[in-house]
């Protein structure tokens, strides 16, 4: 699903109104019946009053035409005005005109008046001032109604954006309303995948307003979301005649002495995402731990005891991993710098894929001489402190964004920047934000059980793209049913593997409707 900046989302709006066509006030209509849907599906009491705050411009419109749907779905509705320099748009004063005689309105010119007025303790409020399009930070009156909404005890739920915050570029100053949930139109808004920005977007969604689909399929954007209907088209069939062969062997270079687990957990994740054969290269400490606990794993003993010293040869592999658990040892630096070497050499065309973890990516950052031979479309998956000692500090969530999608392409490689909406950045400038994952999480060992995944998939001949965007899609997945099952604050690393077999379930039923979709006659 692409993501548009406000710029764009505004000539979507005008190339539906002309294309399709429909006047803007239809549009409107239409945008605010599905908030008006979804709200009361949400908010189901009949009986808890609701107060809508609106501004005089289109975002207000969206608000007042909404008051009038939720006054129809028999709810007690409020609608307060605030109108401090007397320009209103043509489709908000049409908005007005269509509102029923007996909902209350109330028109607020000073800020004094808003203080006096009296509310219900349990109603929720609806923020409706400010919009996708606003260009500059709330101040002076503005900011002081987000100030006086935001003191309140009260739940708040923005419609498209909480007012005061930038859609697509980072809030510098102003106000900005702290909403309980926001609801976008269409699609979501960048800067809702961006941790600086969750206090004040709350929990989010969104859901069409039937903007013309030409417009989408011929409009260019970096940005994307990866749903689960992206991800079951980049699912492949498995052929009934195939063998542990046609799925690749993978090799993962893990382990050293006292961190052995982020090895147990990568190999496992690999053979769960699929690899036909897997080799794990580890310390010999490691001997026990993985072939009493991964049997499925073949054993390759490193020359030492503790750590990773020595380079396998790498030619019988489709895919290779090297970080988790390594530590950063002299030795280890030496061989991961070998690794390097051999694999950059070895861009045959034979598919072999390599995937950059943990460790791996401090020794990088460590030795930054060493990028000319990593090869290109690597997949590095750095947590956001990796990924600062790779690339160095940013200002903001936004200009992080900016560096990664930067660094993606300036080294031909795919940068999977862990967080709660996965950032894949790609060669090509593309930048997909996952969909899937929740807070459980956030555990020691979430990452190996990613990297093995990566891996794995591979390993069986998926591109580095489309590995990076269904190994994380499903990686979420998994990390979703298993907080069903178990709570977000039981979750541990191991159960992301024992349900991703039920993520994988829930994407190949999606490829089937999908496929058969696809195969209808028209």
């Amino acid at each position: 699903m692409k993501i548009f900046n406000t710029a764009q989302i505004r000539a979507w709006d005008a190339f539906t109104i002309e294309h399709e066509p429909i006047a803007s006030l239809e549009l409107m209509n239409r945008a605010a019946k599905a908030f008006a849907d979804w709200l009361a599906g949400e908010y189901p009491d009949t009986q808890r009053p609701i107060v809508v705050l609106a501004g005089a411009g289109n975002n207000g419109g969206d608000g007042v035409a909404v008051a009038r749907l939720l006054h129809w779905l028999m709810r007690d509705v409020k609608v307060l005005v605030c109108d401090f320099n007397g320009k209103a748009s043509d489709d908000f004063r049409a908005q007005l005109k269509l509102i029923p005689k007996d909902i209350e309105i109330v028109f607020v010119k000073a800020l004094e008046e808003l203080h006096r007025l009296v509310f219900p303790e349990n109603a929720l409020w609806i923020d409706a001032l400010f919009g996708s399009g606003l260009t500059r930070p709330l101040a002076g009156a503005w900011a002081q109604v987000v100030d006086f909404v935001n003191e309140l005890p009260v739940e708040v739920v923005s419609i498209d954006v909480p007012s005061g915050l930038f859609a697509d570029r980072h809030t510098e100053a102003g106000a900005v309303v702290r909403a309980t949930r926001t609801f976008s139109f269409e699609t979501p808004k960048l800067a809702f995948f961006f941790p600086e920005n969750a206090e004040y977007v709350g929990e989010w969604s969104f859901g069409s307003i039937g903007l013309h689909p030409r417009f989408c399929s011929d409009t260019e954007t970096p940005f994307h979301f990866l749903t689960k209907k992206d991800a079951a088209a980049l699912l492949r069939s498995r052929a009934k005649f195939s063998h542990k062969g046609t799925y690749g062997h993978a090799l993962l270079v893990v382990g050293s002495y006292g961190k052995m687990g982020a090895a147990v957990l990568a190999a496992r994740a690999c053979l769960r995402a699929g690899a036909g054969l897997l080799s794990v290269h580890a310390p010999r400490c490691g001997f026990l731990a993985l072939q009493t606990t991964v049997p499925e794993a073949m054993y390759s003993a490193d020359e030492r005891a503790r750590v990773w010293t020595t380079v396998p040869g790498l030619q019988p592999y489709s895919a290779v991993c090297v970080g988790c658990g390594i530590g950063q040892a002299a030795e280890t630096a030496a061989a991961l710098e070998q690794l390097l070497k051999k694999s950059s050499t070895m861009q045959d065309g034979a598919g072999r894929g390599l995937v950059l973890d943990a460790d791996a990516l401090n020794l990088l950052a460590q030795h930054p001489d060493w990028w000319r031979i990593v090869p290109r479309n690597t997949i590095l998956t750095p947590h956001p402190k990796e990924f600062e000692r790779l690339f160095g500090k940013t200002k903001h969530d936004f200009e992080r964004n900016a560096l990664q999608r930067q660094k993606a392409e300036e080294h031909g490689v795919f940068i999977v920047l862990k967080g709660a909406h996965t950032a894949i950045a790609c060669p090509d400038g593309a930048c997909w934000f996952n969909s899937t994952g929740n807070p459980g999480m956030a555990t020691g060992g979430a990452g190996d059980v990613l990297a093995g995944m990566l891996t794995g998939l591979l390993a069986q001949g998926y591109s580095p793209r489309d590995a990076a965007l269904l190994g994380v899609y499903l990686h979420g997945l998994a990390g979703d049913w298993a907080s069903k099952t178990l709570g977000q604050e039981a979750l541990i690393a191991g159960d992301l593997t024992d349900y991703l077999g039920r993520a994988w379930l829930d994407v190949r039923d999606e490829f089937a409707i999908v496929s058969q979709k696809g195969t209808q006659f028209a």
